[in-house]
């Protein structure tokens, strides 16, 4: 692989976004239309839990709206980041499941995720990824909005997207709200870096405006609903538990003394003004 004219920086971001689309698991569920109709979750809040959270999630703003309108005016601008650095972290943002998607939070935590088994966080974040994802889904299920690249069929997505994913629905982001109840978690466990992690969960959303998947009020309500998960899972039963194991092993990680190689080129492609 060559970088052309491409520095350093750039191109280690190149790299690892290529490491984590080739080892993604799969399409994220909430491009899977067929997972609207979840069942009984397998995280830490029951089907009863997850339904009240959704049923505080307010429908998407109308078509043609004023905040539909902004919407899609907003979208279009981001079309000028197509192929730059932040173009590439939003692929790899794209991945989103447990382990490879914690790894998002390396630099945000000073630390190599991966470089040691991690089995109790990974589960940690696996149960809250249910949660979340099913809220999301759920939400989806009620009251559909076409996303970007629905709505405009010669729209380019940073990520390989089926006729399908295009087709389904976008409000409100569930990769927004996977990636806040993740913030929230790596907040809890480690709340000296509790801004750093948030923001890094925040620019996790802001890349589904790069990759033309969400609009903005799409993503500010995911975040909203993925805060609320978190919110709800602390208060359940084992989940302190699971937490404090967690914070045991991401001690031990910080341990090693490795951290990612991919910082440098984080800092430059969030450097990246954003329309």
């Amino acid at each position: 692989m060559t970088c052309g004219g491409r520095d350093a920086a750039a191109c280690g971001l190149f790299g690892l976004t290529v490491l984590l689309s080739a080892c993604a698991a799969g399409t994220p569920a909430a491009l899977r239309p067929e997972t609207a109709h979840a069942v009984e979750p397998k995280g830490y809040l029951s089907a009863a839990a997850i339904r009240s959270l959704a049923d505080a999630v307010p429908a998407p703003p109308p078509v043609g709206s004023p905040t539909d309108q902004a919407d899609k005016a907003r979208s279009d601008r981001f079309r000028a980041l197509e192929d730059s650095d932040r173009w590439l972290l939003a692929t790899a943002h794209a991945e989103l499941r447990p382990p490879l998607a914690l790894q998002h939070f390396d630099c945000a935590l000073g630390l190599r995720l991966g470089s040691t088994e991690t089995p109790n966080l990974n589960r940690l974040m696996q149960r809250l990824f249910d949660d979340s994802d099913a809220a999301a889904e759920l939400v989806k299920s009620r009251a559909f909005r076409p996303r970007p690249v629905g709505d405009d069929p010669s729209r380019r997505p940073c990520q390989t997207v089926s006729e399908a994913g295009r087709k389904s629905a976008s409000y409100p982001s569930g990769s927004s709200t996977v990636a806040a109840v993740y913030g929230e978690a790596f907040a809890a466990l480690e709340p000296e870096r509790a801004s750093e992690v948030r923001r890094i969960a925040h620019e996790m959303g802001l890349s589904r405006l790069v990759c033309g998947m969400h609009y903005p009020s799409d993503v500010a309500t995911g975040e909203t609903l993925g805060k609320s998960v978190f919110d709800a899972a602390v208060d359940t039963p084992g989940f302190a538990d699971d937490l404090a194991a967690a914070r045991l092993e991401l001690a031990a990680v910080r341990a090693t003394g490795l951290t990612s190689p991919g910082c440098a080129s984080e800092r430059l492609a969030l450097a990246t003004p954003l329309p």
